[in-house]
C-alpha cells in the first residue's frame, strides 16, 4: 500500500516539476531543437520531425523523452488523426 502511494506520489511530482519547467509554455523558435531530441531515437526522422514540429507549433509543447510523457502536454496528446491514433510522436 505504501509502495503504491509512493509511486503515485513521485508520478505527480514529476509531472509538477516537468510543467513548472516550460514544457507547455515554449517558443515557436524552440520547437525543433525539442523534436530534434524527442524524435533522435525512431528510424523515421523525417515523418517524426514533421509532424512532431506540427503539433509543437500548435500546443507549444513537446514531452520530455524520446517516447511517452504525453501527459505533461495534453494538447500534445489528445490531438488525434481521422481514425483515432495520436497525431503527435
Amino acid at each position: 500500500m505504501t509502495v503504491d502511494i509512493l509511486s503515485i506520489l513521485s508520478k505527480f511530482v514529476f509531472v509538477f516539476v516537468i510543467h513548472e519547467q516550460g514544457y507547455n509554455k515554449l517558443r515557436p523558435s524552440e520547437c525543433k531543437p525539442r523534436c530534434t531530441y524527442r524524435c533522435s531515437a525512431t528510424s523515421h526522422k523525417k515523418p517524426c520531425m514533421f509532424f512532431c514540429q506540427k503539433c509543437c507549433a500548435t500546443c507549444l509543447c513537446v514531452p520530455p523523452g524520446v517516447y511517452g510523457n504525453k501527459q505533461v502536454c495534453p494538447c500534445y496528446n489528445n490531438w488525434k488523426t481521422q481514425e483515432g491514433r495520436p497525431k503527435c510522436p
